[in-house]
């Protein structure tokens, strides 16, 4: 079974782009704080790269900014893609099936109109943010 839930709060405005089929993606981070402390006494956080499409995708991206407290369910997706100078880079990320907006109604209502609008597939450079590169 592949099946994951995180709740945290994004790192930065989620990037929408539209495909010339007019399919709508949005990429976005989430962080995630462990339920524990390292031995300094600090919490430690994780940074969860998550992908969402069609109305979830465009409801992201209506409602939600840097900072937005959101609950995202979905599965873990693994891929990979080869770079210019040939170097591979292998990229995990979740791809959300169900987002929830967890902050309060009137936050998510006086943010939602400084939302920018999706960027067509001919703007959009997709360099997933977080990713780390692995050569073979």
């Amino acid at each position: 079974m592949n099946q994951v839930g995180i709740v945290g709060r994004l790192t930065k405005d989620p990037v929408t782009r539209v495909l010339n089929e007019g399919r709508v993606h949005t990429s976005f981070i989430v962080a995630v704080s462990r339920n524990y402390k390292n031995q300094k006494g600090e919490v430690e956080t994780d940074f969860v790269l998550c992908s969402t499409w069609g109305r979830p995708a465009h409801n992201v991206s209506k409602y939600c900014h840097k900072g937005s407290l959101v609950a995202v369910t979905g599965r873990l997706q693994s891929r990979h893609y080869d770079k210019e100078d040939g170097t591979r880079v292998y990229v995990t990320e979740v791809q959300g099936d169900q987002i929830r907006f967890l902050d309060k109604r009137k936050q998510v209502e006086e943010t939602a109109h400084q939302q920018p609008e999706p960027q067509s597939v001919e703007d959009f450079d997709f360099q997933p943010p977080g990713t780390e590169e692995i050569r073979i």
